[in-house]
């Protein structure tokens, strides 16, 4: 008889036993458990056979080709199975505990490795780890204009003790048009939250977690609604730091990056821009004149950010004015300006 685990059960097994995903390398590559190994028991073409299958003939001819699509494949799956087994242990899941692993644990069990199977799939991990961003941890937002180091800032939070949690290094990306320079190929946004519930439940939900104001959207991934209306919905320490400062910190991070980029990033935007800030911004760019680009852009990005401040609560707001961008120290100074204040 198939062995079953409920979700958190498996989460806590799945930290010492491997976890294998029987479904296909299109589904898993699209987003998959972190740590999951791969197995799958069709392959694409052969799953999207079955599927028009079963819709024209029904399940009893699917489950026959499915049969004899996997038949001569099944001494395979136990080789790698046996490869990845810890003390003779695997946990299955596939897409919600139907018949892909179900199937996969007999044979894994047959074979002589202890095998139990994610109950309701992977379709049940999704579902929950959905419910735990709406979890009641308490936010504060580290708010700030474009170019301010607040990335770094967190990183440096971190140092200290602090709980962070760096939304731009999951999403791959740094949220503006610029976002994606340096950075490696954004997952989708599926994977973005599975990734980030590897963070997320690690967290203590008796200490404070930082986070930085982001809009929804990070590139092409997209925040959990569960976790945003509760970001939107939090404390707000905005750091003020003079332009000079900012325009210096962007150069920094982005002058390195080939000017046909950057060009791009820029006519991105254009629309946003303006035609006469987006030419002043592409001409920039030829002139290797940095500082200017950065100037055009926080023109853009500052009156944005000030709009979408002025969504949130105002009595949710802090500000803390600061004279440099030295993540280290303005770390300290956020850190002792929150536990200032009387909330």
């Amino acid at each position: 008889m198939n062995e079953e685990l409920e979700i958190t059960e498996f989460l806590k097994q799945a930290e010492q036993t491997p976890v294998v995903d029987v479904r296909t390398p299109a589904e898993f590559a699209h987003a998959h458990i972190p740590g999951a190994h791969n197995i799958p028991l069709l392959t694409n073409e052969e799953r999207a056979q079955v599927g028009t299958l079963y819709k024209k003939q029904g399940k009893e001819q699917a489950v026959l080709l499915g049969l004899e699509m996997v038949g001569t494949k099944l001494s395979s799956f136990v080789r790698q199975a046996k490869k990845l087994a810890i003390d003779n242990k695997l946990i299955v899941h596939c897409w919600r505990g139907g018949m892909r692993s179900k199937s996969m644990s007999w044979l894994f069990n047959t074979a002589g490795i202890k095998t139990i199977t994610l109950a309701d799939g992977y379709k049940a991990y999704r579902r929950y780890i959905k419910s735990c961003f709406a979890n009641n941890h308490k936010l504060i937002v580290l708010g700030g204009m474009t170019g301010s180091g607040k990335t770094e800032i967190l990183q440096a939070m971190a140092k200290l003790g602090e709980q962070i949690v760096d939304l731009e290094k999951l999403a791959h990306h740094k949220g503006s048009a610029f976002g994606s320079l340096g950075q490696l190929k954004q997952e989708s946004t599926e994977q973005f939250e599975n990734n980030l519930f590897e963070i997320w439940k690690t967290l203590d939900i008796n200490k404070t977690v930082w986070l930085e104001d982001e809009s929804q959207a990070i590139g092409s991934v997209r925040i959990p609604d569960e976790l945003y209306k509760r970001i939107r919905a939090s404390t707000v320490i905005k750091i003020n730091l003079p332009k000079a400062e900012r325009i210096k910190w962007l150069v920094k991070d982005y002058g390195i990056f080939d000017k046909e980029k950057l060009k791009a990033a820029t006519l991105r935007i254009a629309k946003r821009l303006g035609g006469l800030r987006t030419k002043l911004a592409i001409q920039a760019i030829r002139d290797n004149n940095f500082s200017k680009v950065a100037d055009i852009m926080l023109e853009y990005y500052d009156k944005a950010y000030l709009h979408g401040l002025s969504n949130r609560k105002s009595n949710n707001i802090f500000e803390i004015n600061l004279n440099k961008i030295r993540p280290d120290e303005n770390a300290i100074a956020i850190i002792d300006f929150y536990n200032k204040l009387e909330l």
